[in-house]
């Protein structure tokens, strides 16, 4: 089924664009919530003849969105969660965490066009902030243990112990294989 789209939708497409969905999808909940309208030959001339007059105004519309895109360049987040001892955190972090987080810093983005998976482990991963079409900005986010950052400084140095004791055991196997042959 094709449809005209009325406003944007992450994962679909935007604002004035022409998708093909499945009938039932497009049937039961685009045509009656109002965000899309069945691509008839009229339509499309309409949608045309409109996108023509509006067109100075879509350029204005993705120059403030590059400005917003501009603002978020470079701005890396930390967000501190409480975690298990395995490194599991207590809930997730997901797109609302990573736009309070962006609030708190002054940058003013709505939690729905921010597009990632919840996050369930401490860990680097990327969130994605959509403005407009053909904008869109990575913002690196790093989830770190909630007022442990001195444990997770020992993880590490727990590891090379670790890698110590491997050699060890390694001569002890280079001896076995000679005495097998």
């Amino acid at each position: 089924m094709e449809l005209i789209l009325k406003e944007d939708i992450i994962g679909l497409g935007f604002k004035n664009d022409i998708v093909n969905v499945k009938s039932g999808y497009g049937r039961n909940y685009l045509i009656p919530q109002g965000k899309a309208v069945i691509a008839s030959p009229s339509a499309k001339k309409v949608l045309a003849e409109n996108l023509k007059q509006q067109a100075h105004k879509l350029a204005a519309q993705k120059a403030a969105a590059e400005e917003k895109a501009a603002t978020l360049q470079g701005v890396a987040l930390c967000i501190a969660a409480k975690v298990s001892a395995t490194g599991q955190l207590y809930g997730s972090v997901n797109a609302a965490t990573v736009a309070e987080e962006l609030k708190k810093q002054g940058k003013e983005v709505d939690r729905k066009i921010i597009t990632m998976r919840d996050i369930k482990k401490v860990g680097d991963y990327v969130a994605l902030v959509h403005f407009y079409k053909g904008v869109t900005v990575e913002v690196p986010v790093t989830v770190v243990a909630e007022g442990a950052e001195a444990p997770v400084a020992e993880e590490p140095e727990a590891a090379p112990a670790v890698v110590e004791e491997a050699p060890v055991e390694a001569p002890v196997e280079e001896e076995e294989a000679p005495a097998a042959e």
